[in-house]
């Protein structure tokens, strides 16, 4: 079956630490084509420091991570997305499902004061997917591909990310959005998942569709 992503012009995955986000991503640049923009995570010098000590580090982890995607984002504003397509792995918006959890008060209403400045300048993609899966399978998911710095992340903060994830997306209106159910999928090593999830992603074309695959 010929899939058909003629419509998709600009797509933006999203999901928790752990989902698969960014690899979707690349496979789906790879099937499709198009530019490929990744989160730009591992540049952040706090990320580090602000998993083995949350409390200290968390207000200048946020705001790099803020500026760092904006400064992404500016350059999709000057894309020519008619022409050509683009695949990313985050979307900017949900830089305050990390902020919420992240700071404390204070800090929250001055991060929140400059997140509203900067998102009026933001370009909406014309589907959102929302990768979901369970505490669990993310914490295996984080485990086996053992990066340095993810070795503070607790069960509780993937937790209570999935919770207001989750909570973010229910009520997300903004652009189509597919939410799928990955944590009994392997689209890195079966062809058939893959396809199945590329075949959800050419079909939708408009408001919110939830998906589970019994496969």
């Amino acid at each position: 079956m010929t899939l058909n992503f003629s419509h998709l012009r600009y797509i933006t995955i999203e999901g928790v630490i752990g989902a698969g986000k960014t690899t979707l991503a690349r496979k789906l640049q790879e099937a499709i084509g198009g530019r490929l923009v990744l989160e730009e995570f591992e540049e952040n010098p706090f990320l580090k420091d602000f998993y083995r000590d949350p409390v200290h580090f968390a207000f200048q982890t946020q705001l790099f991570f803020l500026l760092s995607r904006f400064r992404q984002q500016e350059k999709i504003v000057q894309y020519d997305l008619f022409q050509n397509r683009l695949i990313t792995d985050y979307m900017f918006q949900k830089d305050r499902i990390f902020a919420t959890i992240n700071l404390n008060e204070k800090e929250l209403s001055l991060y929140n004061m400059l997140a509203t400045i900067l998102e009026k300048r933001i370009v909406k993609p014309d589907l959102a997917i929302y990768l979901r899966s369970r505490t669990d399978r993310l914490m295996q998911n984080i485990a086996k591909r053992g990066r340095t710095y993810e070795r503070e992340i607790t069960r509780d903060y993937i937790s209570s990310l999935n919770r207001l994830y989750d909570e973010f997306f229910w009520n997300y209106e903004d652009t189509p959005l597919l939410i799928i159910n990955v944590e009994n999928l392997d689209f890195v090593e079966n062809e058939t998942h893959l396809h199945q999830i590329f075949l959800e992603i050419s079909k939708h074309t408009s408001g919110k569709k939830n998906v589970s695959f019994d496969i």
